[in-house]
């Protein structure tokens, strides 16, 4: 399923195989703005968000076939909300087009494929708590901050250590 969203000055639409390059760009531009390591490539989002087994959507914004916004999203399940959800990893605008409605329009249409796709019922995302800028973005559109949640990441040796642990 794929929705695209088209105003006067911007269109939103889900990342085809033509656009992986500049989904992969906008999120390494992103990584490089929040100080992230960026490990990903080509092939491993085209893998995730098109392949057989894809596990996420991303979503290109473009003025002039000009790239100025991106998302990648995954479907959750939350048993505290009874349903299904998703999950934004990441949201990103260009400087020189932030204010213009593209990060709300990326999350609307988000919310939209989620809730055709998963009937997802709520979208949840993370905002480091150093980005004040964000923080005020999400605050606006009515997003409130779960007070306990803390998040949990297990990868590399550990999670291997994890997977391959017989008890």
């Amino acid at each position: 399923m794929s929705l695209s969203e088209h105003t006067t000055t911007f269109n939103i639409r889900s990342a085809t195989a033509t656009d992986i390059q500049n989904l992969n760009w906008a999120l390494e531009v992103l990584a490089c703005e929040l100080g992230d390591k960026y490990r990903a490539n080509t092939t491993i989002l085209s893998d995730a968000c098109l392949g057989p087994n894809a596990t996420c959507f991303g979503l290109i914004a473009q003025k002039a076939s000009k790239t100025i916004g991106a998302a990648l999203v995954s479907p959750v399940f939350s048993t505290t909300n009874g349903s299904s959800g998703i999950y934004v990893s990441d949201l990103w605008v260009s400087a020189s087009a932030r204010g213009s409605g593209i990060g709300r329009a990326l999350l609307r249409t988000s919310a939209k494929i989620g809730a055709s796709k998963w009937k997802s019922e709520f979208v949840k995302l993370t905002v480091y708590a150093d980005n004040t800028d964000a923080a005020q973005f999400y605050d606006r559109l009515g997003f409130s901050r779960a007070k306990r949640d803390r998040t949990c990441l297990l990868s590399g040796v550990k999670l291997a250590s994890l997977i391959g642990d017989a008890n």
